[in-house]
Order: C-alpha cells, then structure tokens, then sequence
C-alpha cells in the first residue's frame, strides 16, 4: 500500500507567489528521492494563505529515512521563512479509483 503523507501549509499573507516559485525550485529534492512516488501542491480555495502539499511514498519506513536526512532539513530551511504554522498528517492509501480521462487513455 503506497504511504501518504499530508502538509498543511499556513503562509505568511503576502509571501504566496514567493512561496509558490521556491517550492517548485527545490521540488527535486522530493521527487528525486527514490522512495517518492509523486508530489503535488495546492491552494486552498476556502482559506487565503493554505496550502496542501501532498506526496506519496513506497511506504512508512524509507519515507521516515527521507525526513530525518540532509536533503530533507536543506529543503525544509529553504521554504521555511515562508511559513507561519502547519501541520502533518500520514496515512495508508486503501482503494484508488481512477476518474473518466484516466481510464479512456485521453
């Protein structure tokens, strides 16, 4: 079962399209790791200043490798300045289901 793990994101107002750009610069540093199966980041529609930063890993334990190493506190230190609170959540992906375009080949 792929191991999933979500970011909630508060930045500070004014600093979101900075935020935005650095994220997607140091975004290797994630999707380079060869545990990632992916990540991908969000705006909250609802909320000014949240974002969910969502990655998929192969599972728990090499994912729990990737946030204690080097390139991890490098990556974290660089978005850092950006943010006023967060949080973390982790889970298990259970079922997937693919949507309409996924299934047609479109």
């Amino acid at each position: 079962m792929v191991f999933r793990v979500q970011l909630r994101m508060e930045i500070k107002p004014g600093h979101e399209a900075d935020f935005e750009r650095v994220w997607r610069e140091i975004g290797d540093a994630v999707t380079g790791h060869p545990a990632n199966l992916g990540q991908w980041l969000a705006r909250s529609l609802e909320e000014p200043g949240i974002y969910y930063i969502t990655s998929d890993w192969v599972d728990e334990p090499r994912f729990r490798d990737f946030e204690t190493s080097e390139g991890h506190l490098r990556h974290r230190t660089r978005l850092h300045p950006f943010r006023s609170g967060g949080s973390m959540t982790t889970m298990t992906v259970v079922a997937a289901l693919g949507g309409g375009r996924s299934r047609s080949g479109r």
